[in-house]
């Protein structure tokens, strides 16, 4: 032990974060020293090897061109920058005063964005960010040019929000791609993008958009202020800042709605909510988000409205469905059997003769395996996952009923569980509902319809003392407003909703005219 104590001792200490950050240091104003300049940032970035500091000569004048070969683009450096700079150097050198960087920028530089800098910390964050620095001796000031060239995906239809009528683009990893992606929809100056870096490592750029006019002040406020005191070394995804800026974060149930599709970032911005965009991820994050949103998918918009009615109140039954349907098995085969019918208990009965366990072990270990082959589905290869979860669902269902393990009703009610979870449209919703499964399955096994009805009770009074960013979950249900409900219980037609939701839409809450109900075209016959 002393000698492992001394080994450690001994071992180099990993240095802080601000020691690993020289850039980010007091500024450091650069020198008019080319050689100074080219030293300080070879200091800085060294032992990277795709650094790259390429030397050439500007009317006689000494120059260097920096950049990372693993963010930028080599053919915009030589069609923008080389090329120009060989091209016009015989004319730069017949003149008689001395060449500077701005002078460089305004009549050589070709690339469409430009600009100067003359502090080693802004040089440094640019060229981590896919800039080329040219650096021209004699002269304290650098010109940076945007040289971006990092691959990315093409545009395809988000797995995860699949649609049989509606748009089929979704977000990419690229931050710029999915504000273009959402201006293409609303083309109009109002919409505003604020962009703000967080994570003291990663740089990350995360841009807060909404439509002037539409959005409260109030929450634009809030949700500037909930974003920019997040202090943290890295940003990887969008989840990291959902987590910072959720009102109560030990809900079960999201405060801020997630999606990949640009139409549904496009109608939550038209209701007068926020979006929050965050580089290197494909999910936008929305707020406010109420308990209707998890259960709203974009596609209700696309299809007739009495059929997207339909389909709502299948949603709202299947998401009990979901929550109870092992809690009540348990409940009634437990405790409350004169509940159901003679026939059926007998079937039950006769099914579970031979299962040594009660119903809430069975429903418990059933719905643990369930969990483990959705799991099991989602991480295995993509060839594979599906066909594993079918047959790993139907061989240890078959064979835990024949060996006398697990009844034959439990793997019914399970099964119908596991639909009635897939039935509700944003994941991050059903994750919750999923959760909320087992404490009132414990609710049931142990004080049967009671347990379920005490569960029922205190989800209602979470989610109704439940709120995002000061919008109560369950608006416009509670408190109730009756001019929106017409897009909540039901889906109205597009010409009969009128307004805005009251809770973030009444800066301007007229959206339609109205009188444009369709009515047949009858001609005259004369």
């Amino acid at each position: 032990m002393k000698r492992f104590k001394k080994w450690m001792r001994m071992q180099p200490k990993f240095p802080s974060m601000a020691e690993m950050s020289p850039e980010d240091a007091t500024p450091i104003e650069l020198s008019s020293a080319l050689s100074q300049n080219e030293a300080m940032l070879q200091d800085i970035f060294k032992c990277c090897s795709d650094i790259v500091f390429r030397q050439v000569k500007i009317a006689g004048q000494d120059a260097v061109i920096v950049y990372l070969a693993s963010l930028v683009d080599e053919q915009i450096i030589d069609d923008h920058i080389l090329k120009p700079l060989f091209e016009s150097g015989i004319e730069l050198e017949q003149e008689s005063n001395p060449i500077g960087a701005e002078s460089i920028n305004k009549q050589i530089i070709s690339a469409g964005s430009t600009k100067l800098a003359s502090q080693a910390s802004e040089i440094v964050k640019q060229v981590l960010d896919g800039f080329a620095a040219v650096l021209i001796d004699s002269d304290n000031r650098v010109i940076l040019v945007k040289a971006n060239g990092v691959k990315h995906r093409s545009l395809e239809e988000p797995s995860s929000e699949q649609v049989i009528r509606g748009p089929r683009d979704g977000f990419i990893e690229n931050l710029a791609t999915n504000i273009g992606l959402i201006r293409g929809r609303l083309k109009t100056a109002r919409l505003k993008t604020e962009s703000v870096i967080l994570g003291e490592l990663t740089q990350t750029q995360v841009v807060m958009t909404y439509i002037a006019g539409i959005a409260d002040e109030a929450l634009i406020e809030e949700v500037r202020k909930r974003v920019s005191r997040i202090q943290i070394d890295g940003i990887l995804d969008s989840g990291y800042i959902e987590e910072f800026i959720e009102d109560l974060p030990y809900s079960p149930f999201p405060q801020v709605h997630s999606t990949e599709r640009p139409d549904v970032v496009a109608a939550e911005l038209l209701e007068g909510k926020i979006a929050i965009l965050v580089d290197n991820s494909p999910f936008v994050l929305i707020v406010p988000m109420t308990f209707w949103t998890g259960l709203q998918a974009s596609e209700d918009y696309y299809i007739r409205w009495p059929i997207a009615t339909f389909v709502r109140w299948i949603r709202f039954l299947f998401i009990f469905i979901a929550i109870f349907a092992p809690s009540l098995y348990v409940a009634v085969t437990t405790f409350h059997q004169e509940m159901i019918p003679t026939n059926l208990v007998l079937s039950i009965a006769s099914s579970r003769e031979a299962v040594p366990f009660p119903a809430m072990f069975e429903a418990l270990s059933m719905e643990i395996v369930f969990e483990a082959l959705r799991e099991a589905g989602v991480r295995l290869p993509k060839q594979i996952g599906q066909a594993i979860s079918i047959v790993g669902a139907l061989v240890i269902g078959q064979a835990a009923v024949e060996a006398g393990i697990i009844s034959a009703p439990v793997v019914i009610i399970v099964s119908i569980t596991g639909i009635a979870t897939f039935a509700i449209p944003r994941f991050n919703f059903a994750s919750g509902i999923r959760l909320l499964r087992f404490p009132i399955l414990f609710l049931a096994g142990t004080l049967g319809l009671y347990g379920i009805v005490l569960g029922f009770l205190c989800i209602v009074l979470h989610v109704a003392a439940l709120r995002s960013f000061g919008v109560p979950y369950l608006t416009p249900l509670g408190p109730i407003t009756l001019s929106n409900l017409k897009d909540i219980l039901i889906r109205a037609p597009i010409w009969a909703r009128g307004n805005r939701p009251q809770a973030t839409g009444m800066n301007d809450p007229v959206r339609e005219q109205p009188g444009q109900k369709p009515s047949p075209y009858r001609d005259k016959l004369k």
